[in-house]
């Protein structure tokens, strides 16, 4: 390997959300990796902060060539670079883009479980969270209730979805068959999509995810999708995102709501990250998507010797997923109550897991684990769970 994905970072003294949270625990659970960013991009952010000056900062062409290429290049989608508008980041976008393209108290739609975030953009912003859940057959796979999704888009007071492809915490890729039903539905209902599809650099390699945009004209014209490389290459913290929209008269509303909120200007760092993950950066992607392949084929493994001696009532399940470097793991043997079960494991076994309650759907059976991390840390993380696991008590 070109890239070390198996050092230890020792993150102290960062400000970093996922440790301070964590206290003294092992943290595993909000989406960003213990990895650092690919090389390139460091050497460019230390040129950039060499300079010594941090004003204001454009958005040059180079920018919007740089997302044409990328998507042209590795998801087959041809991008008119007009069609693209800079943001700080996917959730003050979708934030913006509910104030702007709904009415108060309409609903808008989600297929839960799903981002949590989706709730406090919806709710903050004076609209109804409206959840088409995702049926779950019991034995580790996810699919679309097309009658209850339909019966909902139906719904005069929904005027929009939030699609979120691929999908967090399931990490299930929508296939093309897929997306074009939910297209259409929403088309013939007058239901705007936005679709974040901010994990789509992150599938198992030999899989690939289908932007919703291409797959019809009615999807393209229908639709604004969500785009970065914060998640890719580790460096959400830079705040440097896009918003394609290519409807014109769409792409103007949505252009007022970002200039209106005060997130569609980037800082000093912003243009360098961009520039260099998508230019320079992918063969450090290969290798990153590689590794975490190969965490999650791991995890498996640990999951079934666990099962294999576990007792009925202890026993999880994890759902296959081929996106994303989260897992989500049904823990309805042990609870129904999962916040207890994360609770128990962080203060007995010092290891910090996402409760699935917060994502809605069937949640509260699921916890969400963090598995871009290190092999070493990952084998300790799971090593806590499994003790936690034994030792739980629901009453």
């Amino acid at each position: 390997m070109t890239y070390d994905f198996d050092t230890p970072i020792d993150r102290s003294g960062t400000y970093s959300l996922k440790w301070e949270e964590a206290g003294d625990a092992l943290p595993m659970w909000v989406a960003d990796m213990e990895f650092q960013t690919a090389p390139q991009i460091r050497v460019a952010l230390q040129q950039r902060l060499d300079h010594g000056i941090f004003g204001y900062s454009i958005v040059p062409p180079e920018w919007n060539q740089a997302y044409v290429n990328w998507w042209r290049r590795r998801h087959n989608l041809d991008i008119d670079p007009e069609s693209l508008v800079f943001c700080t980041g996917v959730v003050p976008a979708i934030s913006s883009m509910v104030r702007k393209l709904t009415t108060a108290n309409e609903n808008v739609l989600i297929q839960t479980p799903v981002y949590n975030i989706f709730f406090n953009s919806i709710i903050n912003n004076g609209c109804r969270v409206l959840e088409s859940p995702l049926e779950y057959d019991g034995s580790g796979h996810y699919s679309i209730n097309w009658a209850d999704l339909e019966s909902k888009l139906a719904d005069p007071q929904t005027t929009l979805m939030i699609l979120c492809n691929p999908h967090n915490p399931v990490g299930r890729i929508w296939d093309r068959d897929t997306l074009a039903h939910i297209g259409e539905l929403c088309w013939n209902n007058h239901v705007t999509v936005i679709s974040d599809e901010i994990h789509c650099d992150l599938t198992d390699p030999g899989y690939d995810y289908v932007p919703f945009a291409s797959v019809s004209e009615r999807c393209a014209m229908n639709s604004v999708t969500c785009m970065a490389p914060t998640k890719t290459f580790n460096i959400a913290g830079l705040n440097t995102a896009a918003v394609m929209i290519p409807n014109p008269v769409l792409r103007h509303k949505v252009w007022r709501a970002l200039n209106t909120d005060e997130v569609a200007e980037p800082n000093a760092f912003a243009m360098t990250a961009t520039l260099t993950a998508f230019n320079e950066s992918a063969p450090w992607l290969e290798e990153l998507r590689a590794y975490l392949a190969d965490n999650k084929a791991e995890a498996r493994a640990m999951i079934d010797e666990y099962n294999d001696s576990a007792a009925p009532e202890r026993r999880i399940t994890l759902i296959e997923s081929h996106a994303t470097y989260l897992l989500w793991v049904d823990c309805s043997k042990l609870t129904h109550d999962t916040a207890l079960l994360c609770e128990h494991l962080k203060r007995n076994h010092r290891v910090m897991f996402s409760e699935g309650a917060e994502y809605g759907g069937n949640g509260r059976d699921f916890i969400r684990i963090n598995v871009a991390c290190p092999r070493s840390t990952m084998r300790e993380g799971f090593s806590r769970l499994f003790a936690g696991l034994c030792d739980f008590s629901a009453d």
